[in-house]
């Protein structure tokens, strides 16, 4: 009796333990409303707002100031100074290198101008690199601007694939669960055996497997599109499906379109860019041998000043040649580190050039292979769909086992999903194409 009525008091605290959890258990946190969303709109919003556009925004407007920094060195330069000094009467600087000892009280002040005149050539070759500079960052940010809209349409067409897999799985389950009820009703009758409806129940559960998946990838892919689109947040869209049904067909050359991709691709302009500005520094650094002519002069006022400064104001004007002798070879050294670095920018563009000629040509290839396979594919599905048809009203009939009805119905799912990859992984195909010939 004590022992039943001591399990009885532990029954009654966990179930009291057991209603404080739910009491306090949070609540689940709300699906987000579906988003209705097209290729063009999705285009639209990865480009206000993912970072990699944003990046080389930032960049282009970076090397934008680095062509005014350029600039500044051929422009005049002015300095205010005031200067006040107290001294003790007779001070002289006495250690130190060389100067001037002397040190008078004064409170003065004036200004300093210093222009370049001409250092032969060298300022204007680094203003002309630094504006190659930046127009080669502009190139580089209308090319992030292409990387981004292929990333979004290579994720937008991969959740459309992802989305009609999943009607598919969809309508798989629901013609294999009409199956299954209508074997069961007939072995309940007496009418086909057990082995009869275990083939059902074995094709039903494949077929909830197949959704499973199905919903897996259509989750993962609607992830990845909300991360290029610069989402933080999850969302759920409902894309809508513009791919025609008669799509266009592939190019029959890539000829035409490689000359098309050296004119039009924004990242080989960038390199080519990049390479007239390293030429320009490279001639920059040559140039440092030669001799730098700068003009020079100095006003102000000393209204308060020792007796051994006689006048109030000072001015003197001059000319500065700088000419450079020995450095230990820096000089030489740039040059020859520039040069290079210029040689390898050219063997940079050579090399771009010739992977855009193999991407351009693969990718055509790509696209006439892709083009087939649509129409394959929706053959495929036609015979596929007659053959499940064919086969279902057999078994109606009794005139074919329940392996021949699972098979089509095998064969029919089969080619729903052939048929849907085939159609979404040729617009992916055009999309590259399109990338990879700068439109």
């Amino acid at each position: 009796m004590k022992i039943t009525l001591a399990l009885i008091v532990v029954a009654a605290l966990a179930g009291a333990s057991a209603f404080g959890r739910c009491q306090t258990a949070p609540a689940p946190a709300p699906t987000p409303a579906p988003v209705t969303l097209t290729l063009a709109q999705a285009e639209k919003i990865a480009v206000q707002q993912n970072p990699h556009m944003q990046i080389a925004r930032l960049i282009a407007l970076a090397e934008g100031q680095v062509r005014r920094e350029a600039r500044a060195a051929d422009l005049p330069t002015l300095t205010g100074n005031l200067t006040a000094v107290d001294t003790h009467e007779g001070d002289r600087i006495t250690a130190g290198a060389l100067n001037n000892p002397s040190v008078y009280q004064r409170a003065a002040g004036g200004v300093e101008l210093s222009q370049l005149m001409t250092d032969f050539g060298r300022t204007h070759a680094l203003i002309n690199s630094a504006d190659f500079s930046a127009r080669a960052a502009a190139s580089n940010q209308s090319a992030s601007r292409e990387d981004v809209l292929l990333a979004v349409d290579e994720a937008f067409y991969h959740a459309l694939a992802s989305q009609a897999i999943l009607l598919v799985a969809q309508q798989t389950v629901t013609t294999r669960q009409e199956t299954a009820d209508q074997v069961r009703a007939l072995t309940e009758a007496k009418l086909r055996s057990e082995l009869d409806l275990s083939f059902a129940n074995v094709d039903l559960q494949q077929a909830k497997l197949l959704l499973l998946n199905a919903t897996n990838d259509n989750q993962e892919s609607q992830a990845a599109l909300n991360t290029i689109l610069g989402e933080e947040l999850p969302a759920v869209y409902t894309l809508v499906d513009e791919t025609p049904a008669a799509p266009a067909p592939a190019p029959e050359d890539a000829t035409p379109l490689l000359q098309l991709a050296f004119q039009s691709r924004p990242d080989l302009a960038a390199l080519n860019l990049q390479a007239s500005a390293a030429k320009e520094f490279s001639q920059a650094e040559r140039d440092l041998v030669r001799p730098t002519i700068s003009a020079l002069g100095v006003a102000g006022d000393a209204p308060v000043r020792a007796d051994q400064i006689t006048t109030p104001w000072y001015g003197a004007a001059g000319v500065n040649v700088s000419i450079p002798i020995f450095n230990g070879f820096l000089f030489s050294a740039r040059a020859n580190e520039a040069k290079l670095r210029a040689q390898a920018a050219d063997q940079s563009v050579q090399q771009l050039r010739q992977t855009i000629a193999r991407d351009v040509t693969d990718t055509v290839l790509e696209a006439q292979s892709g083009f087939q396979r649509i129409d394959v594919s929706r053959q495929l599905l036609e015979q596929a769909n007659s053959a499940f048809d064919l086969a279902q009203t057999r078994y109606k009939l009794g005139l074919s086992s329940i392996v021949e009805l699972s098979q089509a119905q095998l064969a029919q799912t089969q080619a729903q999903i052939a048929y849907a990859g085939a159609r979404y992984a040729y617009q992916q195909t055009l999309a590259a194409l399109r990338f990879q010939t700068g439109q």
